[in-house]
């Protein structure tokens, strides 16, 4: 069967959050009061590292997950990026956590494989360097190839987050030429998946566009369920949206957001 991987990137190419490991049964084949063997399996190795890390012991995850990661155990290897990234458990270095996620993406997956979560995450967080380069490293501002990558994570997998990212680098013509209405069709998407910064852009295009009540109604929405992060560049959009109009299309937005809460629209 076919493996998926990326073309037309340059230089080394080809996220995260540990709360994928999170979800994952634990299930353990080694003791695990042991210490990290090096000949284990590369599955019995991921399940210690998983194990020592959730225990607070990060040196020994870092060991075990880079001992399966040399066999050639995907989820092994995403984790260990993800710490060089975050400098969880490591002295956090982005051009090693860069060439890590490359190895992942490079390899390609099997339709409907499991490593589909580790492959899409490793495309979002090459994208990410590509967008913003990593200093002191070889990996220069390349706005081209990280919305290629961003297209494939949305395109290909449906993410969200990617979805986002692309529609943002669409919108304000980052790695190519403006392009509204792809940009709108990829926040449309992502929207409807749940994403409060894709609901809020939307609404702000829908806006600007004369669709006042509708736009201010999916703005009050994604305000309503964004994290504390979000809201913090999402408040003052809506705010001022709401500002804007009379009481009339305040109440409508208000029942009409109540509604996209819902799921009907």
């Amino acid at each position: 069967m076919p493996k998926l991987v990326l073309t037309k990137l340059s230089g080394i190419v080809l996220g995260a959050a540990l709360s994928v490991l999170a979800t994952a049964p634990v299930a353990f084949a080694l003791d695990p009061n042991a210490s990290v063997t090096r000949n284990a399996g590369p599955f019995d190795l991921f399940r210690q590292g998983f194990k020592a890390y959730r225990e607070g012991n990060k040196e020994q995850a870092v060991e075990a997950y880079r001992y399966a990661a040399e066999k050639g155990h995907t989820g092994s290897r995403w984790a260990l990026a993800t710490m060089y990234a975050d400098g969880d458990g490591v002295a956090k270095n982005d051009f090693e956590a860069f060439k890590i996620y490359s190895e992942i993406a490079s390899q390609g997956i099997e339709p409907g494989s499991n490593d589909t979560g580790f492959f899409v995450n490793a495309l979002k967080a090459l994208a990410g360097y590509y967008y913003r380069g990593i200093p002191d490293s070889p990996v220069r501002v390349d706005q081209a190839t990280a919305r290629q990558l961003y297209f494939q994570a949305a395109s290909a997998f449906g993410d969200s987050e990617a979805q986002f990212r692309l529609a943002k680098m669409l919108l304000a013509g980052e790695g190519g030429e403006v392009n509204i209405k792809q940009a709108k069709k990829w926040l449309n998407y992502a929207r409807r998946d749940g994403h409060p910064g894709a609901m809020a852009v939307f609404g702000n295009l829908l806006f600007q566009e004369g669709q006042t009540v509708r736009g201010l109604a999916y703005m009050t929405a994604a305000l309503e369920v964004s994290s504390s992060a979000d809201r913090q560049w999402l408040q003052p959009l809506q705010e001022q949206a709401f500002s804007l109009v009379n009481e009339d299309e305040r109440r409508s937005a208000l029942t009409l957001a109540a509604n996209i809460r819902k799921g009907a629209y």
